[in-house]
């Protein structure tokens, strides 16, 4: 199971990864689609790592197809995460520190489903958040998102 810890400075065991996910609202802007992990039953938003030879919206774009099955467009950049107290550990002993792009986008086409990835589905309120196990820094994102301003830095 993949592990993430945090503690003072952890991040800095970890190898430098940069990363994405995607803040997809229902048509009223009031509910977010989130995923619920296989490897730790957590909920996050649809991301992942970029991979070399791809801008920050093609990895968001791929990871979602990769997935949900949906194809999306990013709008708009919504802020860029890191923590320097966050170390994640892969099952086979790679540690990663991320620095996370988090993007606003649209669905272009596809059927909603479950990759090897994920294990269920939905959209959720941010009240409904509250009371779920959610994945690192995921609901401030969605926090975030609602502000509808500028582009954050955190």
């Amino acid at each position: 199971m993949t592990q993430v810890l945090y503690g003072p400075g952890l991040g800095k065991q970890g190898n430098l990864r940069l990363g994405c996910s995607a803040i997809i609202f229902d048509k009223k802007r009031e509910k977010v689609l989130l995923t619920q992990r296989a490897d730790n039953g957590r909920w996050c938003l649809p991301g992942g790592g970029m991979d070399a030879g791809e801008s920050v919206t093609q990895a968001c774009e791929r990871e979602v197809w990769e997935e949900t099955g949906l194809r999306v467009r990013v709008t708009r950049l919504i802020g860029v995460y890191s923590n320097p107290d966050q170390l994640v550990i892969y099952p086979d002993g790679n540690k990663a520190f991320f620095v996370v792009l988090s993007f606003e986008a649209e669905i272009v086409s596809g059927e909603l489903g479950l990759s090897n990835e994920t294990i269920a589905f939905g959209y959720f309120s941010l009240a409904e958040m509250e009371s779920m196990p959610m994945h690192g820094q995921h609901k401030q994102r969605v926090e975030d998102a609602l502000l509808e301003g500028r582009a954050l830095i955190k």
